[in-house]
């Protein structure tokens, strides 16, 4: 299978607001389809950030005249669009999402697709560099997929968790090599190493068999 992974900077009413609110976004494309003639699609997305920021971040995103539908609980939400400037508006059946597209706060849109065929990728990369915003090709190569995403909404997490690990991941404790250490982490959030420990591993708890096996309650 092919695969290709790039970034994308162009104008996006997602896009601007994470850098303007300091979020970063995982995000699903999940359907395309025609409103009175109009191109409208539908996705999913989960911020990650300071809190008050990201209730911020949503409140604003409601007054975007393209959204059609917008439902949230906790930090995912769904979203029905109309835009001129959606990159997934040339989305095929034919391509698979490998993993979440992540929309940075530091302003650019991280993609990893696949497909059986090597055209359908160079073709929506071609239609999104043409019609929507800058393009840099990190991959595309051909290779076996040993893992791909399938999209869930997040399993509920405490306050307390969820910062836990939101902080654990924007300071690059699960990056290779490690950014940061555990106590550090503890620092930042101010409170002891072993209360930051219990935060995460139970964050970990419930993330790790909601994202292994779909099928899984915890």
């Amino acid at each position: 299978m092919w695969i290709a992974k790039f970034k994308l900077t162009h104008d996006c009413m997602f896009l601007n607001r994470c850098k303007k609110f300091n979020v970063n976004l995982q995000s699903i494309p999940l359907t395309v389809f025609k409103i009175k003639n109009k191109v409208a699609t539908s996705s999913i997305h989960h911020a990650s950030g300071d809190k008050i920021a990201i209730t911020a971040f949503i409140k604003d995103l409601k007054k975007e005249k393209g959204i059609i539908k917008l439902e949230q609980k906790g930090d995912t939400i769904f979203v029905v669009e109309i835009s001129e400037t959606q990159a997934s508006r040339f989305y095929t059946p034919k391509i698979i999402f490998v993993k979440p597209v992540l929309i940075s706060k530091v302003g650019n849109e991280l993609w990893e697709i696949a497909s059986w065929e090597k055209d359908e990728l160079t073709t929506f990369m071609a239609n999104i560099k043409a019609k929507v915003g800058k393009v840099e090709l990190v991959k595309l190569v051909q290779e076996t997929i040993d893992n791909v995403f399938f999209p869930r909404l997040m399993p509920h997490l405490t306050k307390n968790q969820k910062q836990a690990l939101d902080l654990a991941i924007e300071e690059g404790y699960y990056e290779t090599p490690r950014k940061i250490g555990l106590r550090k982490l503890a620092k930042l959030m101010q409170i002891s190493l072993s209360t930051y420990q219990k935060h995460l591993t139970k964050a970990e708890q419930k993330l790790i068999p909601s994202t292994l096996y779909s099928s899984q309650e915890t």
